[in-house]
């Protein structure tokens, strides 16, 4: 690791922890040279999820564009951000887990689907309206008597 300050290539790890998120190490550094102390974090590299849509085309999973179809879904209802946020790391950490690359956007709302309706049930079914697209009012109907079965 090269030293912000002078440009030397030696450093020593003076302390490692790993970082709030859990999702890197945090490690502080020493420059052999000035003795300048600088913090590096350490990631694993990770392959972007793919979204393949309906109609072929394939675009990078974007967690913000999730969100914001969730706050639409739950708009009015005591749902909090932090919820959601767990409900999109969820998601995420399975397809992750799994060594998938690329999801289907339908499968990937029927994953949303099926952890939003413990959370929610009108967020549910306004999210499904969407995601389902649905057409008239009996394929809203069936929804819900889906719902309540």
């Amino acid at each position: 690791m090269r030293c912000p300050k002078c440009g030397c290539e030696e450093s020593k790890v003076v302390d490692s922890r790993p970082s709030e998120g859990n999702d890197a190490i945090r490690r502080r550094r020493e420059c052999a040279s000035c003795g300048f102390r600088f913090t590096t974090y350490e990631r694993c590299e990770e392959l972007p999820l793919v979204v393949v849509k309906r109609d072929g085309r394939k675009e990078t999973f974007d967690r913000q564009k999730l969100m914001r179809g969730l706050v639409t879904a739950t708009v009015k209802r005591d749902v909090p951000l932090s919820t959601l946020s767990s409900l999109i790391d969820d998601i995420e950490s399975e397809l992750r887990d799994g060594g998938i690359t690329e999801v289907s956007s339908v499968d990937l709302g029927g994953m949303v689907l099926k952890r939003l309706v413990s959370i929610d049930k009108v967020a549910y079914v306004r999210f499904a309206s969407v995601y389902r697209d649905f057409k008239d009012v009996d394929e809203f109907s069936e929804e819900l008597r889906s719902l309540n079965d």
